[in-house]
């Protein structure tokens, strides 16, 4: 990720409300974009390998998060109701957190569904994510039926969308 986009990144995470994120993130109906993203044990996965085959969760987000400590009560019980019928995918943004840090978060709190991580910023920016805390709901066809930011989302009523 750029310093630019870092600053930015930073500076909306700040000031992030749900309006906002509706503003600044990928818009609803675009196709979900791809891109290389890591496994925890360092192998490179193309978020492709996820989209367009099921419905898709996915939640851009951080160890130091307030907003996504926040939510993963939300996100832990979606799992639970709809891991069957929904895939679920955390990816971990780099900025301020090594992929270390985050295996090490995921050694203590076994998040479920995959929790994959950002190094280079590439599926970040390609969905223009406006703050950590984001969460994007794809379609079976890969498209984008929501987006919202922060700690009070409704998960059901965006899940609902895609089944």
């Amino acid at each position: 990720m750029s310093p630019l986009r870092s600053a930015l990144f930073a500076l909306a995470f700040a000031f992030a409300t749900p309006a906002l994120a509706q503003d600044l993130g990928i818009a609803v109906g675009e196709t979900a974009p791809s891109g290389p993203l890591q496994t925890l044990d360092g192998k490179t996965v193309d978020l492709s390998a996820y989209l367009g085959k099921t419905p898709v969760v996915l939640e851009f987000w951080a160890t130091w998060c307030g907003n996504c400590k926040q939510l993963e009560p939300a996100m832990r019980a979606a799992m639970t109701k709809h891991g069957a019928k929904v895939k679920f995918v955390t990816v971990a943004v780099s900025v301020n957190q090594s992929i270390e840090r985050v295996k090490g978060w995921q050694k203590a709190n076994k998040l479920g569904g995959e929790l994959l991580y950002d190094k280079k910023g590439t599926v970040s920016g390609a969905y223009d994510v406006p703050a950590t805390s984001y969460v994007v709901v794809v379609d079976k066809s890969g498209k984008i039926v929501y987006t919202g930011v922060g700690g009070a989302q409704n998960l059901e009523a965006a899940i609902k969308k895609v089944l």
